[in-house]
């Protein structure tokens, strides 16, 4: 079964930081590398980190390089976005997600994704 069920996100000042969590079926970590992708209104959706619990592979978009860690807990099949140095333009509902296939190095098709949740940066 593909299952995957987000929490975490919320409303932060500048700077701030948030923790996003996913939680994944076994089903669903063994066949696809895990991740998330954002989508704010008006603009196109936006792949964030991807990470595999096949191979440790990841992968960060450069708007949020050097600021988002994602982690995974193999016993838990969750998976983890830290969010640090939040800035006005992280704003989007942020979704769970499978990348494509079972490496972050594969092409993202983002085929099934969680109910999402609101990030808001704003002073």
């Amino acid at each position: 079964q593909l299952q995957l069920v987000e929490s975490g996100g919320g409303l932060v000042q500048p700077g701030g930081s948030l923790r996003l969590s996913c939680a994944a079926s076994t089903f669903t970590r063994d066949y696809y590398a895990i991740g998330w992708f954002r989508q704010a209104p008006g603009k196109e959706r936006e792949g964030v980190s991807c990470i595999s619990f096949s191979d440790g592979s990841t992968f960060y978009g450069d708007s949020v390089k050097g600021r988002f860690t994602i982690s995974k807990d193999n016993d838990k099949n969750t998976v983890y976005l830290q969010m640090n140095s939040l800035k006005p333009e992280d704003t989007a509902v942020y979704y769970c997600t499978t990348w494509g296939g079972r490496s972050c190095r594969e092409y993202p098709t983002f085929d099934i994704w969680g109910q999402g949740t609101q990030v808001t940066v704003s002073s």
